[in-house]
């Protein structure tokens, strides 16, 4: 349990203290960019693997519980997730890699009209809705750090684009929205069938084959079913 503790703590860390502030920005300016990222997606491979690892082993420590009621629930919110997660990370945008698009004043679209960060949404719900199902002190600990990681991650990540690219950053922040639909609620994007095609079909078939892939395989490789019956 120690070994969880620790490697959720770096992991988690090393994006809330080094990546999400002005740290990130002192280290690419004395290592360039591209020894920064290498340098951080080991760290972060390695503290992904350490957390992994340690949770397969950590006993078990009840909670609440393990909650049997509900795993109809529990399915549809990670058909979500995996939607969100799924068509978020292969729609590029300025919260990625595609900072073009902040220059260029191209609006959201797709998956972002909905929020501009889907893949750390997606991954807060899958979070989040494990942390809840399985009521034990190492799901707790591990779901709960990707939870505080994900849920933590967009604030940064506006953050950080907010310092370097200024009044792009904010007419593009002021079309869009962090929290998913509070774009919609507000007026500011709309959705319609032609976002389904915005999104593209192919990034949508890609998440249900996904889902259905995770379900069906679940109880092989973590030994019980997320389905009601």
């Amino acid at each position: 349990m120690l070994s969880l503790c620790a490697g959720i703590a770096f992991f988690v860390g090393i994006h809330l203290f080094i990546s999400g502030t002005g740290v990130r920005d002192r280290l690419v300016d004395a290592m360039g960019e591209k020894p920064y990222t290498v340098a951080f997606s080991l760290a972060s491979a390695v503290g992904i693997s350490w957390a992994v690892a340690a949770y397969n082993r950590a006993p078990y420590i009840e909670t609440w519980g393990q909650v049997t009621a509900g795993r109809g629930l529990m399915v549809l919110l990670m058909a979500v997730a995996f939607f969100l997660f799924a068509v978020g990370v292969t729609t590029p945008g300025p919260t990625g890699t595609n900072l073009s698009a902040l220059a260029s004043g191209e609006p959201p679209r797709g998956i972002h009209r909905i929020t501009r960060h889907p893949f750390l949404w997606g991954a807060a719900l899958w979070a989040l809705t494990h942390l809840l199902w399985n009521g034990d002190l190492a799901s707790l600990v591990f779901f709960g750090g990707f939870a505080v990681l994900t849920l933590s991650g967009p604030v940064s990540i506006d953050a950080k684009r907010a310092r370097k690219h200024g009044e792009a950053w904010q007419h593009y922040a002021q079309a869009s929205s962090n929290l998913p639909f509070a774009a919609v609620a507000a007026g500011r994007q709309r959705l319609g069938w032609d976002v389904a095609a915005e999104m593209g079909w192919w990034r949508i078939a890609l998440a249900v084959g996904l889902f259905v892939g995770a379900l069906g395989a679940h109880r092989w490789a973590f030994g019980v079913s997320p389905l009601p019956v």
